[in-house]
């Protein structure tokens, strides 16, 4: 997951940039699909993985195909105009959404203080965020949307981790969220729509739409493998890690330079962070010290 964390906000990057530069949104969100489906095929077919999905499967991959989709473009919506460490700062309740969703139907064991080291971790997202609202208006809100749907995201992908490939799970997460796009993409075209209304990419803006999809690719793999080992309440607080990532690529690639308070914010996200991997690792010790009791049957 901290792979993840580290690997994910490259594609922010590169989204940012394509945005930045007059492609529009749903062009950004389509390249990440396009190039994901191009990178995955191969995978798959060297693993000689399944390709054939039975209803059930096809029904669980549109579901997280189509909430990667409509998350991405909510997100890169907001970048649009947002400094990146800001928006995906917006993005950071999302952990929080996630330990409640993983406690509510997962039945994820949270205890007291992992709760609370998320509300101070959320503190800490607040110090960074600042008055987003006041300053951008109701663009601020995209990243919020990005939050709850990642969280929902997240449930779905946990729940198709515990029996399909995660490799076959990307692969047709891509494809299918591809041919979601298509049909969108081409209803837009000429529309004058300028978040939908495709144009032909110039000079640098390929490598932008692809590093979009590569990094998708790459980073997303990570967090289904996690997902796949470890409950979501677990992980969730891990994602407090990628606001760190995020806010140093800002100020190197974009100039956006962290004030005094942000610096302070991202303090504390990381220490509460920290913090509920030693209760995790506690909670896991005790429990490998509890003695395993076996019920024999009653004699006749």
């Amino acid at each position: 997951m901290l792979a993840f964390c580290v690997i994910a906000p490259l594609l922010d990057v590169g989204a940012k940039l394509a945005a930045e530069n007059g492609i529009p949104v749903g062009q950004v969100t389509t390249a990440r699909f396009v190039v994901q489906t191009a990178l995955m095929l191969p995978v798959v077919v060297l693993m000689r993985l399944p390709m054939a999905l039975d209803g059930k499967a096809l029904a669980y991959t549109t579901l997280r195909a189509l909430l990667l989709l409509v998350s991405t473009f909510a997100f890169v919506s907001g970048i649009q105009v947002m400094p990146l460490a800001d928006a995906l700062a917006i993005v950071f309740v999302e952990p929080f959404i996630l330990l409640i969703l993983g406690r509510l139907l997962f039945g994820d064991q949270v205890g007291p203080r992992r709760i609370a080291a998320c509300a101070v971790g959320f503190v800490g997202v607040l110090f960074v965020i600042q008055p987003s609202l006041a300053a951008f208006g109701y663009v601020a809100l995209w990243p919020l949307a990005t939050a709850v749907l990642f969280a929902l995201y997240m449930l779905v992908t946990r729940g198709i981790s515990t029996w399909m490939h995660p490799v076959t799970m990307q692969f047709h997460t891509s494809w299918t969220g591809l041919l979601l796009c298509l049909p969108v993409m081409l209803l837009a075209d000429g529309s004058g729509i300028p978040s939908l209304d495709p144009v032909w990419p110039a000079g640098w803006n390929w490598l932008w739409l692809f590093m979009v999809g590569f990094w998708a690719a790459v980073s997303h793999m990570c967090m289904t493998y996690a997902l796949k080992f470890a409950p979501s309440a677990t992980l969730a607080p891990l994602h407090y890690f990628e606001i760190v990532t995020a806010v140093t690529l800002g100020y190197l690639i974009f100039d956006d330079f962290p004030n005094p308070l942000t610096f302070l914010g991202i303090a504390i996200i990381v220490a509460s962070g920290l913090y509920i991997i030693h209760r995790e690792r506690l909670t896991a010790k005790a429990k490998a010290r509890e003695p395993q009791i076996t019920v024999l049957p009653e004699a006749p």
